[in-house]
């Protein structure tokens, strides 16, 4: 008898058990650099770490190819309630794969077509990328600074946009010139990207690829540097000047209680300042406190919606009208900028 109340004891542990394993909500997260890059995939991955925190279990697969990123989202769709795939170029994948696994949760990063089951989400960088230039365009000497382009696509587009019109409310006579390499993460590349940049009279470089390397390739050449995505001070501590970056962990938590609750709905996420999901990472000793106050002024204005970005009147790199006064442009015309705004020294997708 005694036997036989532990045997139903042992099964009931066990049922209450797997029925606590079950509800456990178990996220996957599709990278598209190593999680040591240092900038847009360690940001997300420390963005993951803070859900296993909240008791979230997680996996990762990291350096998966845009172009073949559809074998790695249906396998771990198979076995996950949530999935976020954090590329521009797994949009397209993330769908198709959201239509064969209907119960599972896709969240694309920075795209923006949604399904039923597929909503995206995306912090408004450009924002801090306004304040980075700023910093960029009171610091410069030369005039010139440098940014290295990673894709041309509307994202990278409108991140060098603003950084450009920042630039140029700090300092008008200043100029951005793009150099395009084509790559999200390529150290090589990014380095001789910076070098060629320097050489044709930049002082400062500016990146939108995922890796430190361009900052110490400028530290190496006595020159300022502008970070990406995380705050890159501590690889280049005598160049760095700041960085536009982003705190995933504040929207990560958001969707998956969202899940959790079944409140989730395919929406398009896309948070500012004011939500501290994108913000300037604090800017170094080598920003005099004048500067680093105008900075802040302005950052405020933002958040407070007081300045507003991309507000008319402005100019395309042209010269033509971008927007007219008191006009500004709506969100859907931010997620399809194809041309550069005046200040800019290089060609745009649109062109």
């Amino acid at each position: 008898m005694k036997s036989k109340i532990l045997l139903a004891l042992a099964i009931s542990i066990f049922c209450v058990a797997g029925t606590a394993w079950s509800k456990q909500l178990r996220a996957a997260f599709v990278y598209v650099g190593p999680v040591g890059d240092g900038g847009w995939t360690y940001s997300h991955d420390l963005g993951r770490k803070h859900l296993e925190s909240l008791g979230v279990k997680t996996s990762y697969v990291e350096s998966v190819s845009e172009s073949d990123s559809f074998r790695t989202i249906r396998k771990l769709a198979r076995r996950n309630d949530l999935v976020f795939t954090t590329s521009f170029g797994y949009m397209d994948a993330t769908l198709r794969t959201g239509k064969k696994f209907p119960k599972t949760i896709f969240m694309h990063a920075t795209g923006f077509k949604t399904a039923k089951n597929v909503g995206t989400y995306f912090g408004r960088l450009y924002q801090a990328q306004y304040l980075a230039g700023m910093v960029a365009g009171y610091q410069t000497k030369s005039n010139m600074i440098g940014m290295i382009g990673s894709h041309p696509i509307s994202e990278i587009v409108r991140h060098i946009n603003a950084f450009t019109m920042g630039a140029r409310a700090a300092n008008p006579k200043a100029q951005v010139k793009v150099l395009w390499i084509n790559s999200w993460f390529d150290p090589a590349k990014e380095v001789a990207a910076a070098n060629s940049l320097l050489d044709s009279g930049a002082d400062i470089i500016a990146i939108s690829t995922d890796s430190a390397a361009p900052l110490q390739a400028a530290q190496k050449r006595g020159a300022f540097s502008i970070g990406k995505n995380t705050d890159m001070s501590a690889v280049a501590p005598k160049s760095h000047l700041t960085s536009p970056i982003f705190n995933w962990g504040i929207i990560y938590e958001d969707l998956v209680n969202k899940v959790k609750n079944k409140t989730w709905k395919p929406s398009q996420e896309w948070w500012g300042l004011e939500t501290n999901v994108v913000d300037l990472s604090p800017m170094s000793d080598l920003v005099p406190q004048s500067v680093q106050a105008a900075v802040n002024k302005r950052k405020q204005e933002i958040i407070n919606k007081e300045f507003v970005i991309f507000e008319g009147p402005f100019k395309k790199q042209d010269g033509s009208l971008a927007a007219k006064a008191g006009q500004t442009l709506t969100d859907q015309e931010l997620l399809s900028m194809s041309y550069f705004v005046e200040g800019v020294i290089g060609k745009a997708p649109g062109k």
